[in-house]
């Protein structure tokens, strides 16, 4: 399952810089060993050997391999096996092709069946009752006619069937299902997602288990196949419409998964699996049929959005208190007070606000870097503070930015909630974000690609899944080095939620006026229409108040909203005043913002805002308490480093989720 592409910045939402400490050394020459030689043909032969006697010995060489190709070729072999073998090998060299963005890699799959798996796992299926006619009935889906045969033979008491799955077509690729861009508000037309072929069976044809063959692929982004989603849709799908023939109609056929992967863990959810029937490359699932039929009625893919448009609208943020939910919560998760707590706590008065009268629960994950007097601040803010351990991710150099943040695996422990709506520290919540506890895991906005943002999404807590996420940390790279690009490969079947649920602070270079005057109008509309901002770029907090700070830096200037800004202010404003105090500039933090200001004087930058005259009351503010000739002092440590302004611990303030 480790990818081979080298782990890279996401161009949309990220800047290059942030990916300085990445070494370019695991892409060149990444299959060569640092200690190989080139040597020529005579320094393999031993020494003292003459011409005369390599010319025999090269004779006697190649009468062997002849001997050998003939017998190799010979009818009795060759005829056996040659159908097997092109297609072993057709089948390999796709499935190591896999991508995003070439065509389907194929739907067979070589791995060879251990039965011993396959007939254990069976033994987990309950025998029909006495007198319903029959043993087991089984469909079988992408197994081959030798394979057919073997599992009669081996498995004699089950009725199986080869169910016919017809193929996606070529042109159906996984960027057509997992498109970068839809049209949300139709403006131009319905967005439509390219038709997947159901499975050949007749309506009245009934099945206790429906076993299923995936292909895996060993490339990066292995699990971005369409004919692995495919396959895996259609065996849902036969699961949940013909469920069992006998007993409960609330439950489905058992799901047995062959493959050398894991199955999409929110289709058939490791929850839903028969213990202690796992065995190997085998999985034996009993899904509920309703739960089914609810995810197979989503898109196939994020080709069109899971939640309408006009979903978002919600019900009104101060409607009339209503019972509490009690399975459901909002979380984040802090693993350094300096850099996010402040953000933290604005997230939460926002987030109160916006929900007016809902009373779930808002919970905060911290690690040990968060100190008691900012757990005590996070508690007064709202949130039930719960302490985890860090989860370091073993691609990320030391004191890299994404050292730790596959502590965002934690969500999935909170199993005392059914669904969890997950939102960044950096985001600022605007409107009743209620809706989104409708949506299954994982909804998500997009992000550049194919790929979801995890900065705000819908998940389910499950121990299990949690385990899942833990185990594979050393074999599944993530395509931009963090918790996003892990996530994304684990969780390939997501569903997209519209934009407005988190509204990007970005603008891209190549925005037309009209398109950039658009996002303005997001960003500053009163009443708001986005659920969510999210504030990639410098964010508010180490800025001062009177202006987005990413103006004044040629490589942030595309983050920059002085409309988002004020209203990230506002809700800061409406904090108790004791807990503005943790939205104080260090003196370093303000050496850095002169130096920046200073720099777009000296290039004259057109917007101006270097002209504005500060009038943030935080800049006379000693962050660190105190006053005289203590607070002097760090003022004085600050100014030192506005020579030097690109340093590791400013890029740690830039925009990283």
């Amino acid at each position: 399952m480790r990818g081979f592409a080298c782990a890279h910045a996401e161009k949309r939402h990220r800047l290059d810089r942030t990916f300085s400490s990445l070494s370019k050394k695991d892409c060149i020459g990444r299959y060569y060993s640092k200690d190989a030689k080139y040597r020529p043909f005579s320094a393999l032969l031993p020494e003292g050997s003459s011409g005369k006697m390599l010319y025999v010995k090269l004779v006697l060489v190649l009468l062997m391999c002849g001997s050998f190709m003939g017998l190799l070729h010979s009818p009795s072999i060759h005829l056996a096996d040659e159908h097997h073998h092109t297609k072993a090998a057709q089948v390999s060299k796709a499935s190591w092709m896999s991508h995003p963005d070439a065509p389907n890699a194929g739907y067979a799959s070589t791995l060879k069946i251990d039965w011993s798996q396959i007939e254990s796992a069976v033994g987990h299926v309950a025998a029909p009752a006495e007198g319903s006619g029959g043993g087991l009935r089984v469909a079988l889906l992408n197994f081959d006619a030798g394979e057919v045969e073997q599992w009669r033979a081996r498995l004699p008491h089950t009725d199986a069937t080869t169910v016919h799955l017809p193929h996606a077509g070529s042109n159906v690729t996984w960027a057509h299902l997992y498109p970068e861009w839809i049209d949300e508000e139709e403006l131009y037309g319905k967005p439509s997602c390219p038709q997947l072929p159901a499975p050949a069976v007749a309506e009245k044809e009934a099945y206790d288990v429906v076993a299923v063959k995936l292909p895996c692929g060993r490339a990066a982004s292995w699990s971005k196949d369409v004919a692995r989603l495919h396959l895996q849709l259609a065996a849902a799908r036969l699961a949940a419409r013909h469920g069992r023939r006998r007993g409960s109609a609330a439950a489905a056929a058992h799901v047995l998964v062959v493959s050398r992967c894991f199955p999409m863990p929110n289709l058939f959810k490791c929850r839903d699996e028969v213990a202690p029937a796992r065995r190997g490359d085998v999985w034996l699932y009993r899904p509920d049929a309703a739960e089914l039929d609810q995810k197979l009625a989503l898109p196939v893919g994020s080709c069109q959005l899971a939640m309408p448009f006009a979903a978002l609208a919600g019900s009104p943020p101060h409607a009339s208190p209503a019972a509490p939910p009690r399975r459901e919560a909002y979380a984040t998760i802090l693993h350094s007070e300096k850099l996010y707590a402040c953000g933290a706590l604005v997230a939460a008065t926002s987030l109160r606000l916006a929900a007016g009268h809902s009373q779930r629960d808002m919970v905060a994950l911290v690690d040990e870097t968060v100190g008691e007097r900012h757990r005590a601040a996070l508690t007064a803010a709202g949130w039930k503070v719960r302490p985890i351990r860090r989860i370091r991710n073993p691609h990320a150099s030391r004191d890299a930015y994404n050292e730790w943040n596959y502590s965002k695996f934690w969500l999935w422990a909170l199993t005392e909630y059914d669904r969890v709506v997950f939102l960044d520290a950096d985001l600022l919540v605007q409107r009743d974000m209620s809706p989104l506890f409708s949506m299954p895991e994982v909804s998500a906005t997009g992000n550049a690609g194919s790929y979801f943002n995890s900065g705000a999404m819908v998940v389910e807590p499950s121990e299990c899944t949690f385990r899942l996420l833990e185990r594979h940390v050393g074999d599944i790279e993530s395509y931009n080095g963090g918790d996003q690009g892990y996530l994304n490969e684990v969780f390939a079947w997501w569903h997209r939620l519209p934009s407005h649920a988190n509204y990007m602070k970005h603008f891209w270079e190549g925005d037309t006026p009209e398109r950039a005057d658009a996002k303005r109008k997001v960003l500053g509309a009163d009443p708001p229409v986005a659920m969510a901002v999210h504030f990639v770029g410098m964010k508010p907090w180490f800025c001062f108040r009177d202006y987005d700070c990413n103006w004044n830096a040629p490589e942030l200037r595309q983050f920059a909203s002085d409309e988002a800004h004020a209203r990230w202010w506002e809700a800061h404003d409406a904090m108790p005043v004791g807990l503005r105090g943790f939205c104080l500039l260090d003196e370093r933090q303000k050496a850095l913002l002169r130096w920046d200001v200073a720099r777009a004087k000296e290039a004259n930058a057109s917007d101006g805002h270097w002209r504005v005259r500060i009038a943030d009351p935080r800049r006379r503010i000693c962050a660190g308490g105190g006053e005289g000739e203590a607070c002097r002092e760090r003022e004085i440590a600050g100014r030192k480093v506005e020579g030097n302004r690109i340093t590791t611990s400013y890029a740690k303030l830039i925009a990283n989720f």
